[in-house]
């Protein structure tokens, strides 16, 4: 499998795990879609010294890949990712905040190592979160459930453009570097001085394909603004899912038992 096809199919997996059967896929996208704002919120609501505090909000993603039956190693591939910008925006504590935090043993641990791994930790449990959501929901359930809970339209569009094109432009990028290094001889790479040109070209072969793209799908019926909701409801087990997870992160968050 070419590099190309193995980022496509990576941009895909997502897709293919949200079509299982499993106990969380069944559960009712409102109730997903709930619980995954309640655990991002509540995590982006402790302090940057809360690491200990973050710690019990790791339950939700293990619970849920073990019960979904989802690949850890695809997931955390997508959360690495984010890895280098929460990195250099933790370093910097780590330079300029050289306060002792705690000591554990013979080992000094200064506030600012303490702020790096409580920022590292916050990452992983939203940008999980987002996953889990994404990789155990239909996309249009997502978008659909967005709507009917009066997301600003413009939001929902972005979204799911963004979402459904990024391949397209994946798939042009590939066949555009693949006619560069046929007309470059042994070049094997985009030289700097033909890539202003190399960018533009690639964004007007994206957007032309999309049009095309969703004007076919315009005439199959497909609209933005008119699209019915789905007429079902949220059943005990969802209920009790969200109750579950809603007040198990509420009292995580809340009780301080240091």
């Amino acid at each position: 499998m070419s590099a190309h096809n193995a980022r496509v199919h990576e941009l895909r997996a997502l897709d293919t795990l949200s079509a299982g059967q499993t106990a969380i896929h069944r559960l009712h996208p409102l109730a997903k879609l709930i619980c995954t704002m309640t655990i991002v919120i509540c995590t982006v609501s402790f302090g940057p010294y809360d690491f200990i505090r973050l710690v019990p909000y790791l339950f939700y993603p293990f619970i849920m890949m073990s019960i979904a039956e989802l690949p850890y190693r695809l997931l955390l591939s997508r959360v690495l990712i984010a890895l280098p910008f929460c990195l250099f925006a933790g370093i910097s504590n780590v330079i300029f905040n050289r306060s002792i935090a705690l000591t554990i043993g013979s080992m000094n641990i200064s506030f600012g190592v303490l702020s790096l791994f409580t920022i590292l930790l916050k990452m992983y449990l939203c940008v999980m979160a987002a996953l889990l959501l994404v990789a155990t929901t239909p996309f249009t359930e997502l978008t659909t459930q967005l709507r009917w809970m009066r997301i600003p339209y413009i939001f929902v569009m972005v979204f799911e453009m963004t979402y459904r094109y990024i391949a397209v432009l994946l798939e042009e990028a590939y066949s555009m570097t693949t006619a560069y290094r046929l007309r470059s001889g042994s070049k094997k790479a985009i030289e700097m001085r033909h890539m202003g040109s190399f960018v533009g070209q690639m964004l007007l072969r994206g957007f032309d394909r999309a049009e095309r793209v969703y004007t076919a799908m315009a005439c199959r019926g497909y609209s933005l603004k008119h699209i019915p909701f789905a007429k079902r409801k949220m059943t005990g087990v969802d209920f009790a899912f969200l109750s579950a997870v809603f007040i198990s992160c509420v009292l995580i968050r809340v009780i301080n038992l240091r």
